[in-house]
C-alpha cells in the first residue's frame, strides 16, 4: 500500500490517491468523515475550524461501498478557498491585486525561509507555506481512516490521546484500568483536550487559555496505542525493514513533531537492563508472551504481539499573534514575522494525526506480508499465521 497527497492550504481541494488497498473492503464516506471531524475538533483550535467542515468524496476505487482493488482517490473540498480564489488562481498572471497577501517576513520555526531558499520563491513565501501548512494532514487522516478499516478486519485497534499540553499532564498510571482501547477511547474522546481524566483536562484548558491571552502558542506530547498486531511484523535483517523505524519516520514526518519514543522511551536510558527488558512467558492457550511492555511492543524492529506504544513530541505552533523577530526577504530589514491565522495549540489534533500515521504503517506492514489483492484472502492468511505463531 502506498499513497500520495496533493493540495495547498487555501487551494480548492485536498486530494489523496491510495494504491494497494485490497478489494472487498467495506467502507463508506462516513467512516472517513468521522476521523476528519476528530482532527478538526479539540480545545485550542483556531477560527478555520468554524469556517469549514471537512467531508470526503470518493472519486475512484470504491463501488457500492466496497473497494475494487484499484487506486482509491479521496477528495476534500476547501470551503475557505472561496475567499482565496483570486490569490490562489492557477491560470491568472500575477498582478498587484491578486498578490496582496504576500508573505515576505518568514516565521521562526516554520518552513517559510528555508523553503523559499530551496525552491527560489524569492518574491512570495506564500508559495512555501501553502503546502508546508498542516492543512495537508487532512488527507493523511483520511488515508489513516482507510488503514484503520483494513486493520479492524483482523482485530487491530489504534487510538491516540494527549499526554500533556505544556506543564499540564495526564496521569498515565490510569491506563491499566482499561480492558481495551474502546474503553479508553470513550473516555478521552469526551474531553476536548483528549486528556485521560477531568483533572488533566481542566489543567490543559488553563494552559491553553493562558497561552491564548498571552498571544502565544504551546506544545505537548501525544501517545498512540495499537493492540492486536500479529507477532513478527517488520524484520531484523535490514535497517530499512524495521517496523518501529518506519513508524518513527512517519511520526516525525508530521508537521511540528520533533521527537518520538517507544514504550518507556527516553526514561529507559536511566534504568538498568533488569528493569526494562520484557521477560518471556509461555501459556498453552496463547503461546509466548511478555510479562511487561517496556519496549513498546517491538524487539529487533519486529512486533512482539504486545501493545504498540508510540509517543510523539509536538512543538508549539510557529505562528504567534505576538510575532518574533524576523527579516524581510525583500529589503533585508529587521521586522516582526508575518502572522497567519492559526491555532493556540495543535496537540489535540496531533493525537488524531499520529494515530492515523501509525495505522498507515501498520496496515502497510500487514499488506506487505499477507495477500493484498482481496480482504477475505488476507484475513484467512492472517488467521493461519496467528495459529502457526501460537503453536511455536
Amino acid at each position: 500500500m502506498r499513497y500520495t497527497t496533493a493540495g495547498e492550504s487555501h487551494g480548492p481541494e485536498e486530494i489523496a490517491i491510495i494504491e494497494g488497498v485490497p478489494s472487498g473492503l467495506h467502507i463508506t464516506q462516513e467512516d472517513i468523515n468521522e476521523q476528519l471531524s476528530r482532527r478538526q475538533h479539540g480545545y485550542g483550535r483556531g477560527e478555520r475550524q468554524k469556517i469549514e467542515t471537512d467531508t470526503v468524496t470518493f472519486l475512484t476505487g470504491v463501488r457500492h461501498q466496497m473497494t475494487l482493488g484499484s487506486p482509491i482517490t479521496l477528495n476534500v473540498h476547501n470551503d475557505d478557498h472561496n475567499s482565496w480564489s483570486k490569490i490562489m488562481a492557477p491560470n491568472d498572471v500575477a498582478t498587484s491585486e491578486n498578490t496582496l497577501r504576500k508573505v515576505l517576513r518568514p516565521r521562526p520555526g516554520h518552513a517559510d525561509l528555508v523553503g523559499g531558499m530551496k525552491y527560489r520563491h524569492q518574491n512570495d513565501l506564500r508559495n512555501v507555506l501553502e503546502r508546508s501548512s498542516a492543512r495537508e494532514t487532512t488527507m493523511r487522516v483520511a488515508v489513516g481512516a482507510v488503514a484503520k478499516k483494513i486493520l479492524a478486519e483482523i482485530g487491530v485497534d489504534v487510538h491516540g490521546f494527549v499526554v500533556n499540553i505544556g506543564p499540564a499532564k495526564s496521569d498515565l498510571g490510569t491506563l491499566t484500568q482499561y480492558k481495551n482501547l474502546q474503553e479508553l477511547r470513550e473516555v478521552t474522546e469526551n474531553f476536548e483536550t483528549r486528556a485521560l481524566d477531568a483533572t488533566a483536562d481542566a489543567a490543559m484548558r488553563d494552559v491553553i487559555d493562558k497561552a491564548k491571552r498571552d498571544a502565544n502558542t504551546v506544545g505537548g506530547q501525544v501517545q498512540v496505542i495499537a493492540t492486536g498486531m500479529p507477532v513478527g511484523l517488520g524484520s531484523y535483517v535490514s535497517a530499512n525493514e524495521k517496523l518501529d523505524g518506519k513508524i518513527a519516520r512517519a511520526i516525525v514526518g508530521i508537521n511540528a513533531f520533533k521527537g518520538v519514543q517507544f514504550g518507556g522511551g527516553f526514561d529507559n536510558s536511566e534504568k538498568y537492563g533488569d528493569e526494562i527488558m520484557d521477560e518471556i512467558f509461555w501459556d498453552a492457550t496463547k503461546g509466548f508472551y511478555r510479562g511487561t511492555d517496556n519496549l513498546g511492543g517491538f524487539e529487533g524492529g519486529m512486533t512482539t504481539g504486545e501493545a504498540i506504544l508510540v509517543r510523539g513530541v509536538v512543538k508549539p505552533i510557529p505562528t504567534l499573534y505576538r510575532p518574533m523577530k524576523s527579516v524581510d526577504i525583500d529589503t533585508h530589514q529587521e521586522h516582526r514575522a508575518s502572522i497567519e491565522r492559526s491555532d493556540t495549540t495543535a496537540v489535540t489534533a496531533a493525537a488524531v494525526i499520529a494515530e492515523a500515521m501509525v495505522a498507515i504503517e501498520l496496515a502497510k506492514s500487514i499488506l506487505d506480508k499477507f495477500d493484498s489483492d482481496n480482504i477475505d484472502r488476507m484475513k484467512e492468511q492472517v488467521a493461519q499465521y496467528r495459529e502457526e505463531i501460537r503453536s511455536f
